[in-house]
Order: C-alpha cells, then sequence, then structure tokens
C-alpha cells in the first residue's frame, strides 16, 4: 500500500542524533525511517526535501491564548494562535488555565480553556495555575489530573492579581509530588520587584524606559534560591518559566548536581534583545517581565543556551497589540506585559544557537521540541522515529529572511523581532500527517487539534524516551 506522504532525501535530525534519509508517514503517524541509500517508497504526496533539515515539529510549553489579566485581554483565540504556531514550525502548544480573578477557581479556569481550545489547528495541552490556597484546592488538583492536566504554574510576584504566597506554593507543591505532577514557577521576588518599583515611582520614573531597573537581576535570583528550598523540601519537580539571567540558570545547575529534579527554560528575546531597547523609538515593544537584561547578560545566557545548561526554549506568546501597550506606557504598573512570539520562536532560537552545524541541530532539536516534549510528558512528541506522530518541519539552516510583522499571523501588529535577519524559517510544516506549509503557503486544516491527556510526571519518565507504535 502507499504511504500517506514521504519526506525523501532530508537530513533527518533527532536530538540523538542525525542521519541522511526518507521519512514515510502514514495514519498520521510516523511508520518508518529509512536510509538514504534505500528506494524512495511510494507515496501519495513526495516532498524532495533535498538534503534540508528535517526535524520534529516544535512543542512549544510556555503560551498565553485569549488570556484575561486584570482589565486587559490578549487579542488572540486558539485558532489565531494555532496557525501562527504552524506556520512557526510548532505543532504542539501548551497554554494555562489561570483564574482571571478571585471568583474562577483553577478547575473553571482550566475547563474554559478546554472550551476554547476546540478550535485549535495544532494540537494542546494545558497547565493549571492556582493564585491562593484554600480547602478546595487538593480535590481540584486531582479532578484536573484526572482530565491530564498534571502541572501547575505559580507567580512568585504579581501581588493582587495572580501572585500565589509562599504557603500556596509549598502546599501545592506537596499535591504535585502526591498526584504526579509538575510545578511551573515564574520565579522574581515579590518585596524586591515591590520595593524597587515604588522607589522609582516616587522619582517619577513609572514609564517603560525604566522597566528593566525596576525588575532587578537580583529579584530573580533570589526567587529562583527560594523556590529551590521549597523543591528540595517537598521532593517536588520544578520547572522554571522564562530564566533570563545566567545567574539564575546557574542556581537550577547547581540543584541538579544535587539530585533535585528541576529544568531551566528561556524565551527567544532574552537571547537576542537587551536593556538597550527600552531607549529606542518603540520602547512598549518591549513589555515583559521579566525584562531584557544587560548585554554582559544576553551573550552569558547565549552561552547556556548552546552548552546544555537551558532545557528548553518557549515562547511565552502573549498577543497584546500597541494600542493596549501604549494605553498606560506611562506606567508600567498598569500597561500589560508580554509579547506575542509563538510564530517566530524556531527562526529567533536557531539564530541565537549559533552555527548550524550537525551538533548544533541536535541542540536545537532537544530545545525546540524533545526537550518540551519530553519533560512535559506528551506521548509521541518530539521525535522522528516509527510510532511518533507525523509532526515534522524542513527548513534550509542557510537561508536567512528579515522579520516583517505585516506578514506575520498573530493577530497584533508589531513583532519586537522587527527588521532582524534570522535563519531557521520553516519551509514545510507537517501535522498530524497533514501539509499544513509548503511553498503554496498555509493550507487550514481546520479545527483538528486534539486536546492532549498527559501522565504523570515519573509515570511518564519511566517509560523511556522511544515509544512504539504497539507501546503507545
Amino acid at each position: 500500500m502507499k504511504a500517506d506522504l514521504v519526506i525523501a532525501d532530508g537530513l533527518v535530525v533527532n536530538s540523538s542524533g542525525t542521519r541522511a534519509g526518507h521519512v514515510v508517514v502514514a495514519d498520521g503517524r510516523v511508520s518508518a525511517v529509512l536510509d538514504a541509500s534505500e528506494t524512495v517508497p511510494a507515496a501519495m504526496r513526495t516532498v524532495d526535501a533535498a538534503g534540508r533539515a528535517v526535524i520534529p515539529g516544535g512543542v512549544d510549553g510556555h503560551c498565553h491564548v485569549a488570556q484575561v489579566t486584570g482589565r486587559y485581554r490578549t487579542l488572540d483565540d486558539y485558532a489565531v494562535t494555532s496557525t501562527a504556531a504552524l506556520w512557526g514550525g510548532t505543532t504542539t502548544i501548551l497554554d494555562f488555565g489561570i483564574p482571571r480573578d478571585a471568583g474562577e477557581s483553577p478547575l473553571a479556569a482550566a475547563k474554559n480553556k478546554l472550551e476554547l481550545a476546540r478550535e485549535a489547528r495544532c494540537d494542546v495541552a494545558l497547565h493549571a495555575s492556582v493564585v491562593s490556597w484554600d480547602e478546595t484546592v487538593p480535590a481540584q488538583l486531582e479532578e484536573l489530573a484526572a482530565l491530564g492536566i498534571r502541572s501547575v504554574k505559580m507567580y512568585m510576584t504579581n501581588r493582587g492579581t495572580t501572585m500565589a504566597d509562599n504557603d500556596t506554593v509549598l502546599r501545592v507543591m506537596r499535591e504535585m509530588v502526591r498526584l504526579d505532577g509538575l510545578t511551573y514557577i515564574h520565579a522574581e521576588h515579590d518585596a524586591l520587584v515591590t520595593d524597587c518599583t515604588d522607589r522609582h515611582a516616587a522619582d517619577g520614573r513609572t514609564a517603560i524606559e525604566h522597566l528593566h531597573r525596576t525588575r532587578p537581576e537580583l529579584a530573580e535570583e533570589a526567587s529562583v534560591r527560594e523556590v529551590l528550598a521549597m523543591a528540595e523540601y517537598t521532593g517536588a519537580p520544578v520547572y522554571f518559566v522564562h530564566q533570563s539571567t545566567p545567574g539564575a540558570v546557574d542556581l537550577v545547575t547547581e540543584a541538579r548536581a544535587r539530585g533535585l529534579d528541576i529544568h531551566s527554560e528561556t524565551c527567544p528575546h532574552y537571547l537576542v534583545l537587551d536593556d538597550g531597547v527600552y531607549s529606542s523609538r518603540f520602547p512598549e515593544w518591549y513589555a515583559c517581565c521579566p525584562p531584557m537584561r544587560s548585554p554582559e547578560t544576553v551573550a552569558a545566557l547565549r552561552k547556556q543556551f548552546a552548552d546544555g545548561s537551558i532545557h528548553t526554549v518557549a515562547s511565552d506568546h502573549s498577543c497584546y497589540d500597541l494600542t493596549q501597550k501604549r494605553e498606560r506606557s506611562d506606567d508600567i504598573r498598569q500597561m500589560p506585559h508580554g509579547l506575542p512570539g509563538v510564530e517566530t520562536r524556531m527562526p529567533v532560537a536557531f539564530t541565537a544557537l549559533g552555527s548550524p552545524m550537525p551538533q548544533l541541530l541536535e541542540r536545537f532539536v532537544e530545545l525546540f521540541s524533545a526537550g518540551p516534549a519530553r519533560i512535559n510528558s506528551l506521548s509521541g512528541k518530539g521525535v522522528i522515529a516509527p510510532g511518533y506522530d507525523a509532526d515534522l518541519v524542513v527548513f534550509d539552516p542557510a537561508e536567512v529572511r528579515a522579520v516583517d510583522s505585516a506578514a506575520l499571523h498573530m493577530g497584533t501588529d508589531f513583532s519586537p523581532f522587527e527588521g532582524q535577519r534570522l535563519r531557521g524559517w520553516p519551509q514545510l510544516v507537517v501535522a498530524g500527517g497533514r501539509v499544513v506549509l509548503d511553498e503554496n503557503g498555509f493550507h487550514d486544516p481546520g479545527p483538528v487539534g486534539r486536546f492532549l491527556a498527559r501522565p504523570g510526571y515519573r509515570e511518564f519518565a519511566t517509560r523511556g524516551e522511544l515509544l512504539t507504535a504497539a507501546g503507545r
């Protein structure tokens, strides 16, 4: 019988190795990976990769879709964000069910996102979020785990909106150990951030130009130390989102050396932008927390990105537009923070990694696909091998394109990477065996994205890295 699709004569790159070969797809999964010396099998469609890189579809472990924070709502929905993800070579996104206010429970917030995700064009998994502890939280976390939502995010800052106090963090960590889950942490020390911001406000320095001075590197690293102590005390696995300083990454490396189960994520903007952007013509383009850091910090973080100290790269996608950004750019305490980035994650991160040598291609796959899939217990993702989902990206590592925000698809009117010349743009994207992007443009598959219920964190780890079709 003919295969559905063959990607022929590509450089097939996994995090564990690279080979020249043909990728055969049937029924939405990879059915075989053949050596380049073998005959190209018959297929309903054959794509000549012509020596270009073929990598697993991206897994973005940190996206905010249709997010409500205070009086601001991001301008996207799942149809928009998942489409932009596919344009950018990402075939699976993980969103957050964050309570919009004190009246919405963690369970209700997650169930709301489950309903919204029915419009997704790519596969979706969810993280829950807890802001405050009460006697109902353990039962809610149990129900979330039963739904396949096995991770919970907590913020160590943003008092009055999303911040969880230390008692809540510690109790949730214990529940995550009991329920075999993973704790996600936004690490910025709230007392330091609040005091520093108040001091700047007293001098009238509240505009966006001062953002990077109000959230110092020390605040991030102090929070990481505090959370690591709680993780060591409870035995909870922890994933730190958007680490922006080499000191924070070093703290995770040291904790792992002591046997703690801890992971570091960074974001593309911390690898290619520095705090000079806040003196630029459009500083509001760069309103995010943590803020951009000094050029020296960025250079050191890029070295860690390449050497294996950082485990994943995620977009932290938040789709506000410039009208929202500029409404209160005079006061960083009031304006919305977050950057659009799900579509540009691949080229920015690939360019930041450096020379596209084979070993760096493998490192890129680990950061972009395999690591996020493995850490987040996503079966069938992040590897090109028989039995895995046919989520595939073909690209030419040498091709360079400039970022043009008007040509992007994220539902906003700017990109923080406007004009940057980047390598690593997808040329062909396959999601679930469907070609959704090729030389003829985007082919909307409709709302075919699946919700991915996840097993327990340690349960998944015991299965081993490769899952055969029979074993899934």
